[in-house]
């Protein structure tokens, strides 16, 4: 078991217990350590065990993260929300095919909505358009915004860093575990989404925005690359929010900071007379999801939103790294 395993799980249930933590990083560090030296007698390369190290780290911060009862309840409403949109379109239409959605590229939203009596899947497309603007990047605004100061908060943080784990490390750790977590909320979603369509509308072929005509098994491939689109246009959201994590000790205020820059940028992205800098902007083009139902898929857009939340990611990202390796971890 990794000292990452063993430190968190001594603290972490509790958000007490630094003192036994301590003690059990000292014993874990020490084992650890001679462990390291036994294998690299054994003809372990020491990459190889930096690559040990980092997988243990990953996946106690996935657990971590998990067990949450927070996020336990970010996926919980994610979930509903699919089930909301759901029941009122089939009260609205009384589960009568209603009439079938234009090509809007920019209305997403209403157009797949005007679809979902016509067939389920679309649900699943209403669904994502629904909550990508708001409930997707507040959630990972929430764990993002908490992965460091949350540690720093608990008492926890210069514990986990007491093992040889290295701070770049720690924070590549946290970092794979936002984006692990956009996929996460992003699945929960969809699959809420396809559950509920199934159950309350038909299914069966899908009509493009094209006006064509697919399979529902191409269409389910096609919502599945939605869903995979969607949670990489979460990745700015998340390097901003592990950002802002590194620059205070409060993880409540690192959540609410982050949330309220998120809501900022989309209240600018919404004002007409600064279009000039929409295109810069990270939610700017999170609706570009729509053109993987156009037939030919128009690849245009969703290039530059990847693009986007790339530079997104690899700045803030790189903030954060500079920060955080050189911060003075006093809690």
């Amino acid at each position: 078991m990794s000292r990452a395993e063993v430190g968190r799980e001594a603290v972490e249930p509790v958000e007490t217990g630094a003192a036994g933590a301590a003690k059990t990083a000292g014993v874990d560090g020490a084992v650890s350590q001679s462990g390291a030296g036994a294998a690299g007698g054994a003809g372990v390369s020491g990459a190889a065990v930096g690559v040990l190290w980092t997988l243990g780290l990953f996946r106690s911060e996935l657990l971590v993260t998990l067990r949450r009862w927070r996020t336990i309840a970010l996926l919980g409403v994610l979930a509903a929300v699919p089930v909301l949109i759901g029941i009122a379109v089939r009260i609205e239409t009384g589960g009568d095919g209603g009439s079938a959605g234009g090509g809007g590229g920019g209305e997403a939203g209403p157009a797949f909505i005007s679809q979902v009596t016509n067939n389920g899947l679309f649900l699943v497309f209403a669904a994502l358009a629904a909550t990508l603007p708001v409930f997707l990047p507040m959630a990972v605004g929430v764990v993002a915004g908490d992965t460091v100061a949350g540690e720093s908060a608990a008492g926890t943080l210069r514990y986990l860093l007491v093992a040889p784990a290295g701070r770049t490390r720690l924070l590549l750790a946290k970092f794979t575990t936002a984006l692990v977590f956009c996929l996460l909320a992003t699945l929960v979603v969809a699959a809420s989404a396809l559950v509920v369509g199934a159950v309350l509308f038909p299914l069966g072929d899908v009509t493009t925005i094209s006006g064509t005509r697919i399979s529902f098994g191409e269409g389910l491939v096609r919502a599945g690359a939605v869903a995979l689109v969607v949670a990489l246009s979460l990745a700015g959201v998340a390097a901003l929010g592990i950002f802002v994590s590194t620059l205070t000790g409060s993880g409540i205020a690192a959540m609410a900071t982050t949330v309220g820059l998120v809501i900022t940028v989309q209240i600018l992205g919404s004002i007409p007379q600064l279009d000039a800098i929409h295109p810069y902007l990270f939610p700017n083009y999170w609706l570009s999801f729509s053109d993987l139902l156009r037939d030919p898929v128009h690849w245009t857009e969703i290039r530059k939103n990847l693009g986007l939340q790339a530079l997104y990611a690899a700045v803030f990202g790189s903030a954060a790294w500079a920060r955080f390796t050189t911060k003075d971890i006093s809690a």
